[in-house]
């Protein structure tokens, strides 16, 4: 069965924490490394790429590299990384990236968060579904992490 979007993924959550916790979670690399489960080498700046070493079992020969895109305080989180990375079968433009978007806003509950990664129409197509679904269940485990993290 085909994806209805091959081009984007999409995820809300309801988070029973304020804005600044979540925010601090997110964009603090050692907070964001603790739930995300991925060593860094350094803070998240806009324009600066971070290198790292993902930790979560399983994935710990893949590595972490990711630009800073953007950072609007208490309200948006932008990264970017290079489809290569998942994907070193192929050849990719040097330009190419994957955008991984958090978008916070006060709920009745905390924070609404809303993860948007989108850029998947630039994998080749033997490998897209494939990157799709393995990118829709991290989220989700990323989801449940975050939820933990910042409820403690």
């Amino acid at each position: 069965m085909a994806e209805a979007n091959q081009d984007r993924i999409e995820k809300i959550v309801e988070l029973r924490a304020p804005v600044s916790r979540v925010w601090r979670a997110l964009t603090d690399h050692v907070e964001f490394g603790s739930w995300f489960r991925v060593q860094l080498d350094g803070p998240f700046r806009v324009g600066v790429v971070n290198k790292g070493k993902i930790t979560y079992p399983g994935y710990e020969h893949m590595v972490w590299e990711s630009r800073t895109e953007k950072l609007e305080p208490e309200r948006l989180f932008v990264f970017s990384w290079p489809p290569g990375t998942v994907d070193p079968d192929h050849s990719y433009d040097p330009e190419a990236k994957v955008l991984v978007e958090f978008h916070l806003e006060p709920s009745r509950t905390g924070t609404r968060l809303t993860i948007i990664e989108s850029g998947f129409l630039q994998f080749h197509e033997s490998k897209r579904l494939e990157v799709l679904r393995m990118n829709r269940q991290g989220w989700d485990m990323q989801a449940d992490n975050i939820a933990a993290h910042v409820a403690d």
